[in-house]
């Protein structure tokens, strides 16, 4: 039998919470009937939700009231200083305190980035943590990060981030030796901010932790370049928002050149279901649920506009990474790599 999981839920974190996050747990109890939550929020919303709508998921759900919330306006110092008794501080030290085995929140990315890095901690050897996420490519799906964790990052940062990537790739996309590529603005060795081509110099240096493939444009993304795309945070976030914000302008594109003639109304009949499986694979509701890398603890932001189906694929995202244990492997990863660079070193004397 699979072990028991318990997952700490910021209850109050989403554009449209605390029913995103209701609507998810029913939707994810019939792949993960086995985990229970802890819903972090304020009772007397919570509560009547659960007794009106929702009283099939309280054998499922522990209620713990929390008189704060992180609005999505807070800056991470603001909600740092005075967010201690909110519904996302609380989902993460119930993780640091061993009563859940990973949070997710829909809520502030920075100030859950900030408050989850103070409280869990980061894994040795890893500066700041970053947010991952995979997303559909033409050959099948890559890793990308940082996703808006850190808004400007300098040479060390990305090549962390090389290394965090490589490892989850290889863990989640069963890759052994996957490809790494630093988002650029050319491919061109001289193109690029210094701190971008900094970090593939090192990258180069040290061939033998990653295997660096160069640098990579924004089309190489969808395309499938490489395995895993390394930027900053704050292109990472763009990139993620126009890939999304594409896809819904190609969906209104069809929908309304199916609409424009009799003829195109039966051309879409025809090709129907070939227009769901493409609908299907390009769902940004599918990859909802970007872990932060590199922390002492599962943490997995949902996006903040997404609706129930989202947030359960979050659930189901932070199921997976406790399952397989994926912190230990990553720590088991790292201490490997850095004794194989000590090792270098050392011979290199």
């Amino acid at each position: 039998m699979s072990k028991s999981i318990t997952l700490a839920l910021d209850g109050m974190g989403g554009d449209d919470a605390p029913d995103i996050v209701l609507d998810g747990i029913a939707l994810a109890r019939k792949r993960h009937p086995d985990v229970r939550y802890i819903l972090f929020g304020d009772e007397a919303i919570l509560e009547p939700l659960l007794e009106k709508r929702y009283r099939g998921l309280r054998n499922l759900i522990t209620v713990v009231h929390t008189p704060d919330v992180v609005t999505n306006n807070d800056k991470p110092s603001v909600a740092l200083r005075n967010g201690r008794n909110s519904s996302m501080a609380k989902a993460i030290k119930a993780v640091k305190d061993g009563q859940a085995d990973g949070v997710i929140s829909a809520g502030n990315t920075g100030a859950l980035m900030a408050m989850s890095k103070l409280t869990l901690r980061t894994l040795p050897g890893i500066d700041r943590p970053a947010i991952a996420a995979l997303m559909p490519t033409q050959r099948g799906e890559s890793v990308v990060l940082d996703l808006g964790a850190n808004t400007e990052c300098n040479a060390n940062n990305l090549v962390e981030f090389a290394l965090m990537g490589t490892l989850f790739a290889r863990s989640l996309l069963d890759l052994d030796m996957p490809t790494v590529g630093l988002l650029n603005i050319g491919e061109e060795e001289q193109k690029g901010r210094n701190e971008v081509k900094e970090a593939a110099s090192i990258l180069r240096e040290n061939a033998g932790l990653v295997n660096f493939a160069g640098f990579v444009e924004g089309d190489d993304i969808g395309i499938g370049t490489v395995d895993v795309v390394v930027t900053d945070g704050f292109t990472g976030n763009v990139a993620l928002k126009t890939m999304e914000g594409t896809a819904k302008v190609m969906s209104r594109f069809l929908k309304e050149a199916f609409k424009s003639s009799i003829l195109a109304q039966i051309g879409y009949l025809l090709a129907r279901p070939a227009m769901n499986r493409v609908r299907h694979r390009t769902d940004p509701r599918r990859y909802n649920g970007a872990m932060f890398l590199g922390l002492n603890g599962i943490v997995v932001k949902s996006h903040g506009g997404t609706d129930g189906l989202g947030f359960a694929n979050a659930i189901g995202v932070a199921v997976d990474m406790v399952r397989h244990g994926f912190n230990e492997r990553i720590n088991d990863e790292l201490k490997k790599l850095h004794s194989q660079s000590v090792t270098a070193e050392v011979q290199a004397i």
